[in-house]
């Protein structure tokens, strides 16, 4: 009988037997569960286990997928399951998730303009009323796009060019470009994060109660939560770069999540430009 794991002569990729899947479900089940548990404040024997149902979750999770994607670099640093017609379908497969990742923020932006261009339309009366049929509504104080703003907007800019460095460096086999574009891109990263977080608890408006805070919030935040999360994948090709396990010829990690990056900068030049100045226009700046 054949070894399983011997890697068949064809270009294809069958994927051996995995408990990932399953253990990653059951994990998001737990998350999701403790999640309800903690938003409606629930208690089971006088006990409010939510918050600690929630964690476990998002634990198990986390080391669900850092064994998965463990699992997938060793398939194809290793294993050589990787091969050229594999690495198209994977590629395509990130040109996906990045389309849909599209879709959820013209989802954020379609909320802003929606509550934006149409402030005091007849039949959203409740909205005319509330925002005085103007907007930014009246009496909100936001934030000056020239200060902050501006500044991530620089330092998400950079960042795009020492990812593009990383890249170029990698291709030319130059080691140490490569090593020192991702440190770069990952520290920019940070500072991008820890400058909108200084921005939030500074900021003159609140996300309840507030149509303006709502849409603001909820478009810039989950941009910062892409933010973390592109972080994070570039640290892990950093990581990477160090083992050795990136090459000229074999770096589909790294490009994905050059891409990645490249598509966090692109949506926050959007953010900025509609909802930091735009939408500011004619509102009280805050200082």
């Amino acid at each position: 009988m054949a070894d399983a794991h011997v890697k068949p002569n064809h270009d294809y990729h069958l994927v051996d037997p995995s408990p990932w899947p399953i253990a990653g479900a059951a994990a998001a089940l737990v998350l999701a569960i403790g999640a309800i548990l903690w938003m409606k404040h629930l208690t089971i024997g006088g006990v409010a286990p939510g918050a600690l149902v929630f964690g476990l979750g998002v634990t198990a999770l986390l080391a669900v997928v850092a064994a998965w994607w463990r699992d997938v670099i060793k398939e194809s640093t290793y294993g050589g399951y990787h091969t050229p017609v594999v690495q198209i379908g994977l590629r395509y497969g990130m040109i996906l998730f990045i389309a849909s990742e599209v879709m959820f923020f013209v989802a954020w932006f379609w909320a802003f303009f929606d509550a934006s261009l149409f402030p005091g339309d007849a039949i959203e009366y409740s909205r005319a009323e509330f925002t005085g049929g103007v907007w930014p509504p009246k009496g909100t104080e936001v934030l000056d796009p020239w200060h902050f703003p501006l500044i991530n907007t620089l330092i998400l800019l950079t960042s795009g060019v020492t990812v593009t460095w990383a890249h170029h460096a990698l291709l030319k086999g130059d080691r140490l470009g490569l090593k020192a574009g991702l440190a770069l891109t990952i520290l920019l990263g940070a500072i991008f994060t820890s400058v909108q977080a200084y921005e939030y608890a500074h900021a003159p408006f609140a996300f309840k109660g507030s149509i303006f805070g709502a849409t603001f919030f909820m478009a810039t935040g989950f941009h910062g939560f892409h933010v973390i999360v592109g972080t994070i994948f570039l640290a892990v090709n950093l990581i990477r770069a160090f083992a050795g396990q990136l090459s000229k010829a074999h770096h589909l990690g790294f490009e994905f999540a050059a891409w990645y990056w490249h598509f966090v900068d692109v949506v926050w030049l959007f953010l900025f430009t509609c909802i930091y100045v735009w939408g500011s226009w004619g509102a009280a700046i805050e200082g």
